[in-house]
């Protein structure tokens, strides 16, 4: 997921998508736990489209704000 992309959204679909990132990250934590996790490295690629959808959303808000 690119930053380019994800500024193009609006932030409803961002806080839609965030949701379900999160919700990903959960079941993701739950299948390490119990060993039944096969690519770890999605884990850390759930996280860091979770950060850039906040990051992007906070930037939107700031323009608002202007």
């Amino acid at each position: 997921m690119k930053a380019h992309d994800l500024r193009q959204k609006t932030p409803d679909q961002l806080r839609d998508e965030l949701i379900a990132l999160k919700k990903e990250a959960f079941n993701l934590r739950f299948r390490q736990a119990t060993g039944q996790l096969e690519n770890t490295a999605r884990m850390n690629a759930v996280r860091k489209d979770v950060a850039r959808i906040k990051t992007v959303l906070n930037q939107k808000a700031a323009e608002a704000a202007k």
